[in-house]
C-alpha cells in the first residue's frame, strides 16, 4: 500500500495491524524450546494483533512490559507513537524516547489535525527476519511456533541484529551485554497466559492469537480478511 493510499484509509476510519503470523517452522538453535514439560511447541502457531482505531494512547502496555521484563531504563521493548495527520502530505510523528510512558508533545501552535492516533510499535517477528540473518553466532532464532528470541548466552553483542532491523526494536542490554528485544513475554504464553501488554491494555488494542485452534478469533478474522 502506497503511503497516500495508507493516510487516506486512516482519514476514513479504523487502522488494523496484524504481525507476526508465523507459518514456517525453524529449528531451534541454543536456548530451550519450552518452560515445563507440558508444553509442547509443535501444537502453536502464534500471531499477534493490534487494532490501532482502539488505542488511547495510555501507554499501560509499555509500563506492563517494563515491569514484566525489567526493561532497563532508556531502553523499550514496545512503545507508542502518536501521529497528527495535518494533510495527506503532512503527518507529524511523536516518537517519545520513553515508548510514551510520560506522555507525548502539545501539537505546535498552527498545527491543527485533521485526523490523530496512536499506534502501538513492538518486534513484528518476522518470517525472514534480518536479524536472523546476520546474526554470526546463531542467537537469534525462530521459536517452532513462530516467535523471534535471542540466546542472551550466545550472544556476543555485536549489534549486528541491532542494526538489521528496520522497524528499531532491538538494543544492546546495558548489563548483560547482549541483545534483547520484544519476546511476546515467551516465558508467559508458554504456561497459557498472555504477554503483559495485552493483559494490562484498557481498550483490548492489543491481541495474542493461536492459529492452530480452529475457534481462536484472531484465526477467524484472518480468515475473513483472507475472503
Amino acid at each position: 500500500m502506497k503511503r497516500r493510499d495508507f493516510l487516506k484509509k486512516g482519514l476514513e476510519g479504523a487502522i488494523v495491524i496484524i504481525i507476526g503470523k508465523a507459518g514456517i517452522a525453524h529449528a531451534l538453535v541454543g536456548g530451550t524450546s519450552k518452560t515445563g514439560d507440558t508444553y509442547d511447541w509443535e501444537r502453536h502457531d502464534y500471531a499477534y494483533l493490534m487494532d490501532v482505531s482502539k488505542c488511547i494512547g495510555c501507554t499501560m502496555c509499555v509500563r506492563a512490559c517494563k515491569r514484566e521484563n525489567d526493561v532497563p531504563d532508556g531502553f523499550v521493548r514496545t512503545w507508542v507513537e502518536r501521529y497528527h495527520v495535518l494533510d495527506i502530505e503532512n503527518v507529524i510523528v511523536d516518537s517519545p524516547r520513553d515508548g510514551g510512558i510520560n506522555g507525548f508533545q502539545a501539537l505546535a501552535e498552527g498545527g491543527e489535525a485533521q485526523k490523530a492516533f496512536f499506534v502501538p510499535k513492538m518486534c513484528n517477528h518476522c518470517n525472514m527476519s534480518p536479524c536472523e540473518q546476520v546474526c554470526p553466532v546463531g542467537a537469534a532464532y525462530h521459536t517452532k511456533e513462530g516467535v523471534v528470541l535471542v540466546d542472551a548466552k550466545r550472544c556476543i553483542g555485536c549489534g549486528y541484529c541491532v542494526q538489521a532491523c528496520p522497524y528499531g526494536c532491538r538494543f544492546i542490554h546495558p548489563v548483560l551485554h547482549a541483545a534483547t528485544k520484544c519476546t511476546w513475554c515467551y516465558h508467559r504464553i508458554t504456561k497459557g497466559l498472555k504477554p503483559a501488554c495485552v493483559e494490562s491494555c484498557p481498550r483490548g488494542v492489543r491481541q495474542l492469537g493461536d492459529l492452530k485452534n480452529p475457534d481462536d478469533p484472531i484465526r477467524k478474522i484472518l480468515m475473513d480478511i483472507a475472503g
